[in-house]
């Protein structure tokens, strides 16, 4: 995959910037973990510009947010009620589940947004739940682009500080996003085995 993200780059710079990012936010499996360092390195040795660099990822991370937040809103929570009521345990949540969520995304949304976008996984997750509570469109790309920046900014100087060895930030991010994966589905199987108790 590492030689494909940096044909693309090298073979469509900014452009190609733009959709490796599109695409990492809508299939995780491709990680802005390789593809950010790369353009960092690709601009320390003056074939790209930072600025352009930093503009191109996250602009492709926003726009790559706006699916997942759009499926959130086209669920709408009534919806969710209604499949939580009658396939409760294998959604892992109940109808007051569903409330209490909301509850809380309301008061904390933008926080959730803001540093969910800087965690992997959470990252392409995280536009979800905001979609579901109908978070207004330009606060969600507000606090999405802030995290995002903050997010492509480090991978970015990561890459521009170790250049050739820009593919040790996937080598040492990679077990922390395998662990992010580990929890939320260890999380999800303790509330299926325990869903009628609780």
């Amino acid at each position: 995959m590492a030689d494909w993200i940096i044909g693309v780059i090298e073979g469509y710079g900014y452009w190609g910037l733009v959709g490796l990012m599109v695409l990492e936010n809508i299939f995780p499996p491709i990680p802005s973990e390789l593809i950010m360092p790369f353009a960092g390195f690709a601009a320390a040795h003056g074939e790209l510009s930072l600025i352009g660099v930093l503009l191109a990822g996250t602009t492709g991370s926003l726009l790559g947010t706006l699916p997942w937040y759009t499926a959130g809103r086209m669920v709408t929570s009534a919806r969710l009620k209604e499949w939580a009521n009658g396939n409760g345990r294998w959604l892992s949540v109940s109808s007051d589940d569903v409330d209490r969520a909301e509850q809380w995304f309301q008061r904390r949304g933008t926080r959730a947004v803001l540093f969910g976008r800087m965690v992997p996984t959470v990252r392409t997750l995280i536009s979800v739940p905001a979609g579901l509570v109908a978070m207004p469109l330009p606060r969600f790309l507000f606090w999405s682009a802030l995290g995002s920046l903050v997010w492509v900014g480090v991978l970015t100087a990561i890459g521009y500080l170790l250049q050739e060895q820009y593919d040790r930030v996937h080598d040492w991010l990679n077990p922390v996003a395998t662990a992010v994966v580990v929890v939320i589905v260890g999380v999800y199987l303790y509330r299926v085995a325990t869903f009628e108790r609780r």
